[in-house]
């Protein structure tokens, strides 16, 4: 699967995931490999992307929208918060 993070100022994230938990409106859910189309408003919370290997990165991000479609998963993010 593919995984862009995007936000107003620049790409923040581009690459091959093999998972990706983000925070849904109604709550944190996880995208697998072919996973159903859907659209969703995103919350404040933590983009959390594994990768192969078991390797895991955390993007705090402040809102926005994901869509999950033919495994491209693509996040609008209004903004990433630094750590």
């Amino acid at each position: 699967m593919r995984l862009s993070i995007i936000t107003p100022d620049k790409p923040v994230y581009d690459g091959e995931v093999t998972s990706v938990t983000v925070p849904g409106s109604a709550g944190s859910f996880e995208v697998l490999k072919d996973h159903a189309p859907i659209v969703s408003t995103l919350e404040d919370g933590k983009v959390i992307i594994r990768t192969t290997g078991k390797s895991e990165e955390i993007i705090r991000i402040i809102g926005g929208v994901v869509e999950v479609v033919h495994n491209e998963i693509t996040v609008l993010a209004e903004g990433i918060i630094e750590n």
